[in-house]
Order: C-alpha cells, then sequence, then structure tokens
C-alpha cells in the first residue's frame, strides 16, 4: 500500500476542466492531472434520468492532500454535486511514485 490516490472528477466542459487541473498542478495539490474529454454521462438527478457530455478528470496526489484538493475543486467546480472520488493507489513504479512525493506538498 502507498500513500498515494487516484482523484476522479468529472467537470461539464473541457474549459472547466482545464481550470481546475491547472489550479490543482500549480498549487501543487497534485502532481499530474489528467483531462479525457468526449465522454457521455448517464445518471438520475431529482428524479429525472438525464443522459449529458462530460470531461473525466484524473489527479494523482498524496491521501494526505485530498481534503484540500477536494476543498479547491469545490471552489471551481459549476456542479452543485460534483464527483470527487479518491481511489487508493495500491501499488505503482516507485520512480512515478517518488515523482509524485516530490511534486505536491
Amino acid at each position: 500500500m502507498t500513500d498515494f490516490v487516484l482523484v476522479l472528477m468529472i467537470a461539464s466542459s473541457e474549459k472547466e476542466a482545464e481550470k481546475i487541473a491547472s489550479s490543482l498542478v500549480k498549487e501543487r495539490l497534485a502532481a499530474c492531472v489528467n483531462v479525457i474529454g468526449n465522454m457521455r454521462s448517464s445518471f438520475r438527478w431529482k428524479g429525472q434520468i438525464s443522459s449529458e457530455q462530460e470531461v473525466l478528470i484524473l489527479a494523482k496526489t498524496k491521501d494526505r492532500l485530498f481534503e484540500k484538493l477536494k476543498r479547491r475543486v469545490l471552489e471551481l467546480h459549476g456542479y452543485q454535486v460534483p464527483e470527487i472520488l479518491a481511489v487508493p493507489i495500491l501499488a505503482g513504479f516507485e520512480k512515478y511514485l517518488d515523482w509524485i512525493e516530490r511534486e505536491t506538498l
């Protein structure tokens, strides 16, 4: 087990996703953030089934930074209830994990 997490988030647009990504990296809350566009999500919201074009955001960071990262995303995000999920990184290439360690707070 490592002390790192992969944080999955969804944004409504590439512009919003890029704003979140650049802020997290600039503020050293994540070492790397991937923005993956052209995704369709289906979900239930306020009693209705919806299908929307969305953008996936993947951030690599330390477990102990998750709460700060989450607060920052909530400041930048347009959704009332944004998806912000941390998945533990159980193992990884040691040099990559060392890089995450160096590039984050």
